[in-house]
């Protein structure tokens, strides 16, 4: 599927193709009460046009901003795609971020209105709102939500199916708006903006246009072979790129079909009704897939366990080849297993059908998509930036090369800064540039190319991400160490959650280790040790030298100057609440630096 096979339109203009050409087919699903409700094309577009309209009646502005504080659930995208409609931006904000980051994000973005799920997130807005003085109207998607709303914002609060129904009420008098708006939108226009999770400093709002998501969508069709007829789970947050495209972006150019669950704690039931053909998962989510598998290998009886080692010994050979490249004898072996057991784990994850799966947003652990390969799930690298509108390079389903983020999609120019190797991005897909920010903007796109702060290398035509510029860390003997790679070898390991390497300026490397809660006190479980809440776990002389037997494994995998020498067990899990992860999960290394400053210094005292 070529650029040109795209229709030329901007994501709303072509939301309202869609429901003229293919009006009665199903576009989204929603989980409501166990049961999946089917929304058509027709459906999508009519209410999406509805809510736009409703919230012209409410005095919304031309250009205005308009802030969505929600798990992901067919609101989400019928706000935000009403937003389209009547030439509005939407602005995402994550629902687990805590008052003040909301209260910023809503602040610097100019929204004047906001739309919130439920009363927990409307009270966020609620403590903020002398913070905000642009903001007009807060829009509750849930009745109980709404009906027990704070005072402080109880006479701005309105319900969203009464803006949906006041829409439908100002259509009568303005029927001809959206067409009008539709007519005048240009590829140039800005439809989204999304803020970076920060790990260094305040989020910065990137400018995502039209232009940047129609050419940022053939390619990531092609290389990851989409059809029409693919179904995908949309659970990861929708104020985050990945997410976006593949939830509004490629669905909605393509045809697809978009299912949302019960919520990101069903994530897993969902999967397994749902068994859909697309599956994005952050490493996080793979990590914990894959423990969730070796509890259930632990907890099985010895026949068992002995069977899936057969199975996983039979197929590690040929785990990168695909199915249509593999020897009869291979299609052979694998066909056994997959009948013995391999089937019944695919069921267990919920991915028996899925044609490709994702891992991106951050680099993953070797061993996790090794072992995910393995049992017949087809999972590739892929790459990407928010400022790049999401994926830019992923492995090609029928030649991936293990640990490589492939190569550069459909439309995408790349080099590497020669004295640096700092990957430069170029094409359509790069976005306009971060709002009220034109200092970052200048250091970020310069003569066209979007820096992006990651170190890669190119070997065999394919694209390897290095680290982070910023991260690569130099020990007091003057060697280049790069955390990542350290941190994804040690998070390989089933017990091992976070790993946060120390090793700038010292004189050797060592670690800040959280265990996995739940594989190590099924572990301690299993071997009658008495434990009771986290901490007591960790201070435990049997987990200490489990934690060293897996840091030695890890250990094995790396160069000598790259091993973790000594390492401190955290006592409480690192909290985005706490400052020490953003809302991705992405580690905060200064601030974790200053919290456990006595915690490190004593491992090189």
């Amino acid at each position: 599927m070529s650029h040109h096979l795209i229709s030329q339109l901007t994501l709303p203009q072509m939301l309202r193709q869609r429901a003229q050409q293919e009006p009665d087919k199903v576009a989204l699903h929603q989980k409501d009460y166990g049961i999946w409700q089917p929304l058509t094309w027709a459906t999508y577009y009519q209410r999406a046009v509805w809510f736009g309209l409703g919230m012209k009646s409410l005095g919304l502005s031309d250009n205005g901003h308009v802030g969505i504080i929600s798990e992901n659930r067919s609101e989400w995208v019928l706000a935000q795609l009403g937003c389209g409609m009547v030439g509005v931006v939407t602005v995402g904000v994550y629902p687990t971020s805590p008052a003040p980051e909301v209260a910023y994000i809503l602040n610097h973005s100019d929204s004047e209105i906001v739309v919130c799920e439920d009363q927990e997130q409307a009270d966020k807005v609620a403590e903020s709102l002398h913070e905000l003085p642009q903001l007009k109207h807060v829009i509750i998607i849930e009745p109980d939500g709404f009906r027990n709303t704070d005072e402080r914002i109880a006479d701005i609060a309105v319900l969203y199916s009464d803006v949906e129904q006041a829409g439908k009420a100002y259509e009568k008098t303005h029927s001809g708006l959206v067409d009008e708006v539709l007519a005048k939108q240009t590829m140039q226009d800005i439809g989204l903006v999304i803020y970076t999770s920060g790990s260094t400093g305040k989020p910065k709002g990137a400018m995502i246009s039209y232009a940047n998501i129609h050419g940022v969508t053939p390619g990531i069709i092609e290389r990851l072979k989409l059809q029409p007829d693919s179904n995908h789970l949309s659970y990861l947050p929708l104020c985050h790129v990945a997410e976006q495209m593949l939830t509004t972006f490629v669905p909605i150019y393509l045809g697809s079909v978009v299912c949302f669950g019960e919520s990101i704690r069903t994530v897993q039931e969902d999967l397994r009704e749902l068994a859909p053909t697309l599956f994005l998962g952050v490493p996080r989510i793979w990590e914990k897939l894959y423990s969730s598998i070796a509890i259930k290998i632990t907890e099985t009886g010895r026949f068992r366990r002995w069977l899936f080692n057969q199975a996983i010994e039979a197929c590690e050979p040929f785990r990168y080849k695909p199915k249509s490249a593999r020897s009869l004898k291979e299609k052979v072996i694998y066909g056994f297993w997959y009948w013995v057991i391999l089937r019944a784990l695919q069921n267990f994850i919920g991915l028996r059908n899925c044609r490709v799966a994702l891992t991106g947003a951050a680099p993953v652990p070797p061993t996790v998509v090794k072992f995910f390969r393995t049992i017949g799930v087809p999972i590739v690298e892929v790459y990407g930036l928010t400022e790049s509108t999401g994926m830019v390079t992923g492995q090609p389903l029928d030649d991936p090369h293990p640990a490589s983020v492939g190569m550069v999609i459909y439309g995408t120019e790349y080099k590497l800064a020669p004295d640096t190797g700092e990957l430069l991005l170029r094409g359509p897909m790069v976005f306009a540039g971060y709002y009220k920010n034109e200092a970052e903007t200048a250091k970020t796109i310069v003569d066209g190319w979007l820096h992006t702060g990651d170190v890669a290398n190119e070997r065999n035509g394919q694209l390897y991400i290095v680290d982070r510029m910023k991260d690569i860390m130099i020990t007091a003997g003057g060697k280049n160490i790069t955390p990542t790679e350290i941190e994804n070898t040690m998070k390989g390991s089933p017990y091992i959650k976070e790993c946060v390497v120390i090793a700038d300026g010292r004189r050797f490397v060592s670690a800040l280790i959280e265990i996995d809660l739940e594989t190590v006190s099924k572990w301690a479980e299993t071997r009658q040790i008495a434990f009771t809440h986290f901490r007591s776990l960790t201070e435990l002389d049997e987990v200490k030298e489990l934690i060293e037997s897996e840091v030695a494994k890890g250990n094995a995998q790396l160069a000598p100057v790259a091993n973790i020498r000594r390492f401190h067990l955290l006592t409480k899990a690192l909290d985005h609440d706490d400052g020490e992860v953003t809302a991705t999960m992405k580690v905060k290394r200064s601030s974790i630096h200053k919290t456990y400053e006595t915690e490190i210094e004593s491992i090189y005292a």
